[in-house]
């Protein structure tokens, strides 16, 4: 008994300590996350331009937000259009990489190097650099092209090409999920797959019914990575765009910028903010909900 109690009184000691370890992530979170987020709340219900005295206007922003805004629905389905692409795009490209990576080939680590090295580069500096490859007169792209007599194409000067191209620089900058993906991959256990080339299976089998399931959780935490930093795209609109042609690459971010510092409505840009929050929070958690259905951990979903 005496064993027992001193046992409980350990955990309980462990118990505070972790708490005590968790309060500067707690405060950073409340002074860095939900503050901000419980600010722009409460902005969204008034009024405030520039220097001028905030005036509260209730729902008004939100009635003008789905009523009489141009922008905000079309920058919606821009954004849903980019984030598509550019995460099935990136989980794609990511998990074939990793999976060429995770051979044993000359030069391994230069190789793994070489594709992480976009992901840590300055993201303006990446986009400028292929926007010259993208350039419709003298960019490597269109080169490549003419040289194979296809006529020279307007990669971001054309409304219905713009979205596409920028979300190919996305999944070339996804270097992060390579790493990730590379680290699943190599704790696969290796009698998972001395088993199923026993019973037979081929490499297509091998991936579908042992490399796909043993990375589900890998996968399902790269997807939700993807798909959180997709939807708040706003770098390519800032440094190539500023939104068009036209309004094609208006996306939701930017025109919250737009809105906050080109047009000094702050408490309208509040209000866009604080709905786009709830839509990435929805999509967030249709994530998860159905994560339950085809996502496998070992020894159980518990």
């Amino acid at each position: 008994m005496a064993e027992k109690t001193k046992r409980i009184k350990t955990t309980g000691n462990e118990t505070r300590t972790a708490y005590l370890f968790l309060i500067p992530a707690l405060i950073g979170l409340s002074v860095l996350t939900y503050g901000p987020l419980l600010a722009v709340f409460v902005l969204s219900f008034f009024n405030w331009r520039g220097a001028m005295t905030p005036s509260f206007t209730g729902i008004g922003n939100y009635i003008r937000l789905f009523s009489t805004d141009p922008y905000f629905l079309d920058s919606l389905r821009v954004t849903v259009y980019f984030s598509v692409i550019a995460v099935i795009g990136s989980m794609v490209y990511s998990l074939a990489v990793a999976m060429l990576l995770n051979r044993k080939i000359p030069a391994r680590g230069f190789f793994r190097s070489v594709f992480y090295l976009p992901y840590i580069l300055p993201a303006v500096a990446v986009y400028i650099g292929w926007s010259w490859l993208y350039e419709s007169n003298f960019g490597l792209f269109n080169y490549v092209l003419n040289r194979l007599g296809i006529h020279k194409v307007n990669f971001i000067a054309d409304p219905n090409l713009v979205v596409p191209s920028l979300a190919l620089i996305a999944v070339w900058l996804s270097g992060n999920l390579i790493v990730i993906f590379l680290a699943g991959l190599q704790n696969v256990p290796r009698t998972y797959y001395e088993a199923a080339e026993i019973d037979g299976a081929g490499v297509w089998q091998r991936f579908c019914h042992v490399t796909i399931p043993s990375m589900t959780p890998i996968i399902f935490y790269n997807l939700l990575m993807s798909l959180v930093t997709n939807l708040q795209v706003v770098t390519p609109a800032l440094a190539l765009t500023g939104g068009g042609p036209g309004n094609s690459s208006m996306f939701t971010t930017y025109l919250m910028y737009r809105y906050a510092f080109k047009s000094s409505q702050l408490g309208y840009a509040s209000a866009i903010s604080f709905v786009f929050f709830i839509i990435v929070a929805v999509f967030t958690g249709l994530l998860f909900a159905t994560s339950k259905d085809w996502v496998f951990y070992e020894g159980g979903k518990e």
